[in-house]
């Protein structure tokens, strides 16, 4: 009787630990991916997958740091963030070996500065953040961010800024034509005292609006992601995107194996299954945004192929990562913002 009693236990415990295996827990951008893609991975491996999302690098940061490592076995962090949680030691690392698709990584993004030969990340897809205005409603040249922090009459208090630390400091300094990391104080003056100003114009801070603002009409411009901008487009809005002549900021989101995740055999499944150009490309068909791998192109859709948002004019100016500052400089980064969202 007990030997049956601790054998049925332990099978017990054993089945429980199998059902534990076939989930994955997911952190992720907002609008970032198609269900139909996660109903896939299921279907071919029988992982149940849950996500849960965030509006900002900064926010997902705090969150993982705030006791939410642990519960997530991937994320998705912008560049500059895979340096940061990576030297707050949140990332945990694995081997090529451990992902067959490894080799399918474009060699441009393998030995990046933000994760040098990609031993905690994958690439997943990259794009551009500026502004997008309503040419119905402005009609001027577009070519500056002056007409986010120096906005014209027609667009003053139609405004929407994403809620993004990185981004908006990062585009302001490009504006005002001073390095991202600066300590000097008269240039960290000069920026604060222009954001003050501009953002009198600005209507609302947004992330995950940023799209839905422009193409229902409450905002006429607005700062945001070159994928999000196609999205509005083809929704009807009537936006063209900027290549503003000071700069824009480039960024590439990767998947991360997190530290302490629960399922790390799965969340390795899964990061390899979005190594497959195919499924790639349906990121890419959905997001509108430009993958790092290898081999997508037969998988793309002609409207993504053709999109203005990714193919920028000959003439246009050159993106910027957004810079990774020391911790003393991005205290007084941290102070500009915090000022700026009271």
């Amino acid at each position: 009787m007990n030997r049956l009693m601790l054998t049925t236990a332990a099978l017990a415990l054993i089945g429980a630990a199998a059902h534990a295996e076939e989930t994955l827990s997911v952190y992720h951008w907002f609008e970032y991916m198609p269900q139909e893609l996660v109903d896939k991975f299921t279907a071919e491996t029988g992982i149940k997958v849950t996500i849960d999302t965030y509006d900002s690098n900064e926010a997902m940061l705090a969150s993982l740091k705030a006791g939410k490592l642990g519960q997530y076995d991937v994320a998705v962090p912008g560049d500059y963030m895979v340096q940061i949680m990576a030297g707050e030691g949140l990332l945990d690392t694995f081997t090529p070996e451990e992902l067959p698709g490894y080799a399918n990584i474009d060699p441009q993004w393998v030995d990046v500065p933000f994760d040098p030969g990609r031993k905690s990340s994958i690439p997943y897809q990259w794009g551009s953040t500026a502004f997008a205005v309503n040419r119905d409603v402005f009609k001027g040249d577009i070519n500056s961010l002056g007409l986010i922090f120096d906005p014209p009459p027609e667009l003053q208090g139609k405004i929407n800024v994403l809620d993004s630390q990185g981004e908006v400091l990062a585009l302001g300094s490009m504006y005002l034509g001073i390095p991202q990391c600066t300590n000097d104080k008269e240039q960290l003056k000069a920026l604060m005292e222009m954001l003050l100003k501009a953002k009198a114009s600005w209507a609302s801070f947004g992330s995950d609006t940023a799209k839905d603002v422009l193409v229902s009409g409450d905002a006429a411009a607005g700062m945001i992601y070159n994928g999000f901008a196609a999205k509005a487009r083809a929704e009807g809005a009537p936006v063209e995107y900027a290549y503003p002549k000071e700069g824009y900021v480039v960024w590439m989101d990767n998947v991360v194996l997190l530290k302490d995740a629960p399922n790390r055999a799965n969340a390795l499944k899964f990061m390899d299954f979005l190594l497959q150009p195919e499924n790639a490309a349906a990121v890419t068909n959905y997001a509108a945004y430009t993958s790092g791998v290898m081999g997508v192109e037969p998988f793309l859709s002609d409207a993504v192929k053709s999109s203005p948002e990714t193919n920028p004019p000959a003439d246009a100016a050159k993106g910027s990562f957004i810079a990774v500052c020391d911790e003393e400089t991005q205290k007084l980064y941290d102070a500009v913002w915090t000022n700026l969202k009271k």
